[in-house]
């Protein structure tokens, strides 16, 4: 008996006794090939299916490209907004006289509004769309920007930051699922890392925009989270005029709308074929749905298949975010500084660079996303990473071993007494090193109470602004004078340099295309909810951790992470490059421990088996 997507029958599994999996395997297939019963197999009461590629090649329309660019501002405004905090957060720190606690939640309170709304996002893609989700984000991006511009207290900063969680929750989960839903498969890969891209593209010019605005101590702060409204309006005025998910629009009932949408981006009146498949695949959602319930997470709780393709995608968002990426990206400046640069501004253009590394590496993964796949990328990163994190570790260990002793003794009122390091001295928040610069190293240091709201100088003793009379004297508040600062600049490049062209993008593309459609939507929102999650637990220990178990331990710990992360990607994750949306969903019928086999090639006719 022959079954066909292309025939007008209904397809008739009945007449087989098989399990669940067996049955999705094959209904899968089918609707994508042909599947024949052969009854003179060699192994009784098996199906085979032949799968052959019949989408032709097309030139893509430029259409995509402005589609995935309005798409991708999103993702622009996603880097910006995580990325000038950085530096941003050296000014705002002496202007509103923050504490370690205080700098947290500002950082934090962004990731932890990100995190309930990618939660949320979920129902409202389901509910009104892809399009109409990334409009009201981008509505919320400009709310946010505008609050903070305008910030006079502690309070108005956390509310900014709160809004920009908002939109950036809602954005993170929806732009991936929509480019990758409207590009062409032969594009998607590289489509959906051009949100990636436009990530750290954000992030690049938001180093540049602190960089620019640093000198200006009083409102430069102002201006660097005040020009996120600028994109955010350029993307609502633009996302007007886009059309949404054709997918989307054919599960909601819109089959004439999908149809004008799929003419106009794949640029042909030949999606007949695309149309069907997408028909029948939303067809059989539609019943899955239904037997669902309005438990959709039960359901896929009980589907094998979509479980294991849950627990790949949250293990990759989760590992990505405990790599460390975001306590390289939110506290680069701070990091540069712990390195042992002097002036604030050096340490923004610094961080500048390093955004520059990450921006420009994430280009090579548009290259490479198709011809290599998504797995060889994700696994050579995590080794780069690895490597990247046992620099800055060994670094920072060998900086605070070789700490500069206090050997001077200050005469007056000093509170930071009773240190015998440089290291020991800054871990107070109080406290900085003074210290003789002759060229030949550190001479003459002391521990020495900041002055206020100036870093630059100690309120009492040789450091202070009106008795510092020696131009050798240099007061280092949160930062050590060392011989290994080259190896923190290092270690943050060659972090970046591996991590932007696998783990930072792969982890987006692959979750936006290993799920079925029918749990496209929750899953894509709880696998965000998990980047968010342990994005927050990051952001909000990474200081503690590094006053509690040093600077140097704290990325030993992500080393040990990042191992863990290696034998997690090597033993669960497929590849699925190549695949079509409505098929990835076979490579997650195995048991978990073996989709990481590489999936049939799909240019050519192949034949699998199912018992």
């Amino acid at each position: 008996m022959l079954y066909s997507d292309t025939d007008n029958e209904d397809f008739e599994l009945n007449d087989f006794e098989m399990s669940d999996e067996q049955s999705l395997l094959v209904q899968t297939s089918a609707r994508m090939g042909r599947a024949q019963y052969s009854s003179d197999s060699e192994k009784e009461g098996s199906i085979k299916i032949d799968t052959k590629m019949d989408q032709k090649e097309r030139s893509t329309p430029c259409f995509v490209f402005v589609l995935s660019f309005f798409s991708a501002i999103s993702g622009f405004l996603f880097g910006y907004d995580t990325g000038v905090v950085s530096g941003a957060m050296l000014l705002i720190k002496d202007r509103f006289q923050l504490t370690s606690i205080k700098e947290e939640v500002i950082v934090s309170v962004t990731i932890g509004f990100a995190f309930i709304f990618a939660l949320i996002g979920g129902w409202l893609n389901d509910r009104f769309g892809r399009k109409m989700t990334t409009i009201l984000a981008s509505i919320v991006f400009t709310v946010g920007a505008v609050v903070l511009a305008a910030a006079y207290q502690f309070w108005m900063l956390v509310l900014g930051r709160a809004i920009l969680g908002m939109g950036i929750g809602m954005a993170s989960m929806t732009v991936p699922v929509y480019i990758a839903e409207c590009a062409p498969m032969s594009m998607r890969g590289r489509l959906v890392t051009l949100n990636t891209l436009f990530i750290t593209g954000g992030q690049c010019i938001a180093s540049i925009i602190d960089g620019a605005f640093s000198y200006d101590k009083e409102h430069g702060w102002r201006w660097m989270l005040g020009l996120a409204a600028v994109p955010s309006i350029v993307q609502f005025i633009g996302f007007i005029f886009l059309p949404e998910s054709p997918r989307w629009l054919i599960a909601n009932g819109k089959s004439d709308t999908a149809r004008t949408v799929l003419v106009n981006i794949r640029g042909t009146t030949d999606i007949e074929s695309e149309l069907e498949e997408i028909e029948a695949t939303v067809e059989e959602d539609r019943l899955e749905k239904e037997k669902a319930g309005s438990n959709v997470f039960m359901k896929i709780l009980r589907t094998p298949p979509v479980r294991r393709a849950l627990i790949v995608g949250c293990g990759l968002q989760l590992f990505q975010q405990l790599s460390g990426i975001n306590t390289v990206m939110y506290y680069s400046a701070t990091i540069i500084k712990m390195s042992g640069v002097r002036k604030q501004s050096d340490a923004i253009w610094l961080a500048a660079a390093t955004a520059g590394v990450n921006f420009v590496f994430t280009i090579v993964a548009l290259f490479l996303v198709e011809r290599l796949g998504r797995k060889k990328l994700i696994m050579g990163s995590l080794f780069g990473v690895l490597l990247s994190l046992i620099v800055l570790a060994v670094g920072f260990q060998l900086a605070a071993f070789h700490s500069p002793p206090i050997s001077w003794s200050e005469e007056g009122d000093n509170s930071c007494h009773g240190y015998n390091y440089c290291e020991e001295c800054i871990e107070n928040v109080d406290c900085g090193f003074c210290y003789n610069d002759y060229g030949q190293g550190v001479v003459n240091g002391s521990c020495l109470p900041k002055d206020g709201d100036d870093s630059s100088h100690s309120k009492v003793g040789r450091c202070n602004a009106t008795t510092g009379e020696e131009p050798d004297l240099i007061y280092a508040y949160q930062y050590c004078p060392t011989d290994y600062s080259w190896m923190g600049i290092a270690g943050l490049a060659i972090y970046l340099m591996f991590f932007a062209p696998g783990m930072g993008p792969m982890p987006w593309t692959i979750n936006s295309e290993i799920y079925p459609l029918w749990a496209r939507s929750t899953c894509n929102s709880l696998a965000t909810a998990t980047n968010w999650l342990s994005n927050l637990v990051v952001s909000m220990t990474f200081l503690t951790l590094t006053e509690t178990i040093t600077k140097y331990g704290t990325y030993w710990l992500f080393v040990g992470i990042v191992v863990i992360a290696l034998v997690f990607m090597g033993i669960t994750l497929p590849e699925t490059s190549g695949t079509k949306l409505e098929e990835v969903e076979l490579l997650f019928s195995q048991p978990l421990c073996s989709c990481s086999k590489p999936p049939p090639t799909h240019h050519e006719e192949h034949t699998k088996y199912v018992e």
